[in-house]
């Protein structure tokens, strides 16, 4: 802790008077006293967690997701079907057994599964259960009416697309910008390429190669395209539909109307046709996270494009909300469970390291370039390139608008093994941190299905991969630039609460980019703090004790309790028009030494002779060791209101 101002002629504040601000490169009514430094913000005395729930976790029991088996015939002993149970409050099947055109002899003392008799249609004699909520389940099949009747040409075709297509290669195109340059190293092909003129020539199968050539075959990218298969073992959706026998949607209603297109692919045996839960959506979200876990920088379009794929299904009118949700649910749990398998991690470590160094070659980049590279495409060339667009829809798809029918305010939960999804967006946080970021951004309780035990339907992976939601406790950030990409630099957009302290240790650097509202503070030992946004720090102290905190906001950023910077550290505001990238300071204003370092960003030109306000509120203790301004010969202005800077020439 320091507790006087470094031994320079013009850093030491009682040697500059109202007389002789000049030659101290000062402005006028500085404090004659040596600054007393405060304290850094308090630490909590905790860190937060998320305890793994106690009942069967799907990472420990998936390889249980099978059919035509006698031991994992039942909710109890199948975690494929566990996973989705929630479907039970709302519909009840007539066995509860994976029976539906399904049998298994007897074997271990575990019962012979027989096949199920009921017919698979709505309204025939031999039902297949019984609705035990008729306003959410009327609901669902409503929002399938309305989707259908009112598609436009260009959703019917992204939904016979979707439905026709290899899965891997239909959400290929979330890679954006590196789309080319991902097809090129998988070698992925397709045979549907157009809408058929006439439905009766539907093309049934996609004869390419749907995530691309192994590693037998392909030394450059094969271990990618392995792992990406990997991560679809255990993950079929028919122990769940042959289990819960609900119809899809245009057997519920006659007013769904399927794609024209997509009629001929009506199963015509509806008794093993269901529809709860979607297999398409599954399928198209364990191939999207894992792509996502190996090209991180495009984690939330490659979910944003899964999601996609779920409301597709409902475009297509083959699927309902309540189908897309559960295959959604399922198909996080099957990618976390083989992460989370200690059989794969040589697999993962070496598919993440030959996605990222083939990718670079490929695109002329490097660690620090490659995330601008994957997001440097427009709304014309990159279907996900609006985050906005990509956000709100990605929420809107988690509920598909049922309203929450059980308590709202439920403590969150997080799956076991779920922390190993952002393993690679987040290499820098612990798994305990990223089980904490999943915590604090998912969604409330409360909604249909969604409740599961475990807590895979509340996770919103979206807002995940925009970093924590609240700090509760004491939050340190250690980041190591030079690993590179999210190691060096990363970016949290999540609006953050809670009463927790952020400290930012080692040498990379954090943007909080969200409004945030957190009151323990921000305290710098190292590394680069960021505000992008005006209420980046929310409502406590910053405390820069060495590294460096950059102000680059669109506005004023306020930072509502005391601005404390000590020596050997770096202050940069970033200045734009309309006091952009300036700071304004509620309480104590504390510098004894530092260098305060002015940018002019977009397009903000002042001239010589302009006088640029940078810190306003209590500024008697203040005073850098060095000032320097871009382009320009400058003067620093101390006052008791706070910090100018003057361009002499």
């Amino acid at each position: 802790m320091l507790s006087q101002l470094p031994r320079s002629a013009c850093s030491f504040a009682i040697l500059c008077t109202a007389l002789t601000l000049g030659a101290c490169g000062s402005g006028d009514n500085v404090s004659s006293n040596v600054a007393t430094v405060p304290a850094p913000p308090v630490d909590p005395g905790f860190v937060d967690t998320a305890s793994i729930p106690p009942v069967p976790a799907f990472v420990d029991n998936a390889a249980s997701n099978q059919r035509n088996d006698a031991h994992f015939a039942t909710l109890d002993t199948n975690a494929g079907v566990r996973v989705v149970a929630r479907f039970l409050d709302l519909w009840q099947p007539t066995t509860m057994i994976v029976d539906a055109g399904a049998s298994a002899p007897a074997v271990d003392g575990f019962p012979a599964v027989v096949a199920s008799t009921c017919s698979g249609l709505v309204n025939s004699g031999t039902p297949c259960g019984t609705i035990l909520n008729a306003p959410v389940l009327r609901q669902n099949t409503q929002f399938v009416i309305n989707e259908t009747t009112s598609r436009t040409q260009a959703q019917a075709d992204a939904a016979y697309f979707d439905d026709r297509r290899n899965k891997g290669y239909s959400v290929t195109d979330g890679m954006g910008p590196l789309t080319a340059a991902w097809l090129g190293l998988t070698e992925q092909t397709t045979t549907i390429t157009s809408i058929p003129a006439d439905a009766t020539t539907t093309l049934y199968n996609d004869a390419g190669n749907n995530t691309g050539v192994g590693s037998t075959t392909n030394a450059a990218f094969g271990t990618v395209v392995d792992f990406i298969n990997a991560m679809s073992t255990d993950g079929s959706t028919e122990p769940a539909k042959r289990f819960y026998k609900y119809a899809r949607p245009f057997r519920w209603s006659s007013a769904v109307v399927v794609d024209p297109t997509l009629v001929p692919a009506e199963s015509t045996t509806p008794a093993t046709d269901g529809g709860f839960i979607s297999g398409h959506t599954a399928e198209a979200m364990r191939d999207s996270m894992a792509m996502a876990y190996v090209v991180p920088q495009r984690f939330q379009e490659m979910m944003s494009r899964a999601m996609e794929l779920g409301e597709n299904r409902i475009f297509a009118g083959m699927h309902s909300p309540l189908d897309v949700i559960g295959g959604r649910m399922q198909g996080l749990a099957v990618v976390a469970a083989n992460l989370y398998n200690s059989t794969n991690a040589s697999l993962k470590a070496s598919a993440y390291a030959q996605a990222q160094s083939a990718l670079m070659s490929k695109t002329n980049t490097s660690s620090t370039t490659l995330n601008t590279f994957a997001h440097s495409g427009t709304t014309a060339t990159d279907r996900f390139a609006d985050y906005t667009s990509n956000q709100a829809n990605y929420l809107r798809r988690m509920t598909f608008g049922f309203s929450q029918i059980e308590a709202t305010d439920a403590t969150p939960i997080v799956p076991k093994g779920a922390e190993t999804l952002l393993e690679t967006r987040f290499p820098y946080l612990s798994a305990d941190q990223r089980r904490v970021v999943l915590k604090t951004t998912e969604l409330p309780s409360g909604y249909p299905v969604m409740d599961d035990a475990e807590g895979w339907g509340r996770l919103n992976m979206f807002a995940a991969a925009d970093g924590y939601g609240a700090f509760n406790g004491n939050v340190i950030v250690s980041m190591d630039a030079t690993q590179g990409g999210f190691n060096a630099t990363d970016t949290w957009r999540n609006p953050i609460s809670g009463a927790g302290k952020l400290t930012l240790q080692g040498s990379g650097a954090l943007k909080l980019a969200g409004a945030n509202s957190f009151s323990g503070g921000s305290q710098v030992n190292g590394g680069t703090l960021e505000a992008d946004s005006p209420a980046a720090f929310g409502t406590g102290d910053v405390y820069l004790g060495a590294g460096t905190v950059v102000i680059n906001a669109p506005g004023v950023v306020s930072i509502i309790g005391k601005y404390t910077q000590l020596a050997n550290t770096t202050l940069e505001l970033d200045i734009g028009a309309n006091g952009a990238g300036s700071m304004k300071v509620g309480a104590q204003t504390t510098v004894v030494g530092g260098t305060l370092h002015v940018k002019f960003v977009n397009g903000y030109a002042p001239k010589v002779g302009d006088t640029i306000s940078l810190i306003s509120g209590n500024g008697s203790n203040v005073k850098f060791s060095a000032v320097s301004v871009d382009g320009f010969n400058a003067t620093p202005i101390y006052t008791s209101g706070g910090v100018q800077v003057h361009l002499d020439s």
